[in-house]
């Protein structure tokens, strides 16, 4: 097929202009500390999974308002001392699974927690964590114009602090490193392993494969396919709320939390990905304030890399925890 955005030549150097709020990180560490506030110790109940490498734990923790988080706890088996962790989030639709199709970084020495996303599973993988909170107002299918009109009732406000706050239950387990954690993720996960790396201190390093929730006007202006599909049908329906939609946005644009980033970074690119447009997800790397590179896939759409971006992820992480 052929490119659906810019030119390599024209990517490596764009910066758009940032849209944030003026309150964007008052509103986030109010947020959060509201979250934290919900002090109720994560579970980790062990679950027979059939694996005798890897010892498999099933995870609560609370999120956003305190709501429990389901997640997989992953622990190479015979371990010996605190272990550095990689934090996992999943791609739009997917739930958390079966702990047997989340081995990679438990095979390479990590201990892994993957956190289910509220209110999906029922896409891709099967999940395990609600949504309490309703909306108030429309929305169209999907989750991601739910509570769009206000930013306090976004439903990415609630997932993106329970981003957070997964990364809290990792560093809380005893067997994790609280200092050597790292996130991970790709398209929805890759967002949010960006904003924890803009909202967490202190990570060892994050993964940000092919994000989505990045720059959304110019995603508007490109696709019109997945979630962003469902943002430009919620606009064409209601025509005087644009700007109201897009300031809620702006407080979940994965640009403003690159900036804020520190975190050596991986991401990865397809140049045919009419899913997350290129161009968005050069305006987040190019802003991402800490050390960082991209891995770029000429041909590949929204799968990017695919096993080739693992093996690149499993080395990168290998050198920012100096193993």
């Amino acid at each position: 097929m052929p490119r659906v955005d810019m030119p390599l030549t024209d990517l490596v150097g764009y910066l758009p202009e940032r849209e944030e709020p003026a309150d964007f990180a008052e509103f986030w560490a109010e947020t959060l500390a509201e979250a934290r506030s919900h002090d109720e110790a994560p579970t980790c109940t062990p679950y027979d999974a059939g694996l005798t490498l890897v010892d498999v734990y099933d995870v609560r923790f609370p999120g956003y308002g305190g709501h429990p988080v389901a997640g997989w706890l992953l622990v190479p088996a015979g371990a010996d001392g605190p272990l550095p962790c990689v934090v996992g989030y999943l791609g739009n639709g997917g739930g958390r699974g079966f702990p047997f199709e989340w081995l990679t970084w438990a095979n390479a020495g990590y201990v892994h927690l993957l956190m289910d996303t509220r209110g999906q599973g029922g896409k891709l993988q099967p999940g395990a964590t609600g949504d309490p909170v309703g909306s108030s107002g429309p929305v169209t299918p999907g989750t991601i114009t739910r509570g769009i009109l206000d930013p306090h009732d976004y439903y990415y406000r609630r997932v993106y602090t329970d981003a957070v706050r997964a990364v809290d239950a990792a560093r809380a387990h005893p067997a994790v490193d609280p200092a050597r954690v790292v996130v991970a993720g790709g398209s929805q996960g890759g967002s949010l392993a960006l904003a924890a790396a803009g909202l967490c201190d202190g990570l060892a390093g994050a993964v940000v494969d092919v994000p989505s929730l990045c720059h959304f006007r110019r995603a508007l202006d490109v696709v019109e396919g997945n979630a962003y599909q469902e943002i430009w049908m919620f606009l064409r329906t209601h025509r005087d709320r644009v700007e109201d939609v897009f300031r809620t946005l702006s407080y979940v644009d994965g640009l403003n939390f690159a900036a804020r980033a520190t975190a050596p970074a991986l991401f990865s690119v397809g140049l045919m990905d009419v899913t997350c447009p290129p161009s968005t997800v050069y305006a987040a790397y190019n802003h991402y304030a800490g050390d960082k590179n991209i891995n770029v896939y000429p041909y590949n759409q929204h799968e990017g890399g695919g096993g080739y971006q693992t093996l690149e992820a499993l080395r990168f992480v290998r050198s920012v925890l100096k193993l």
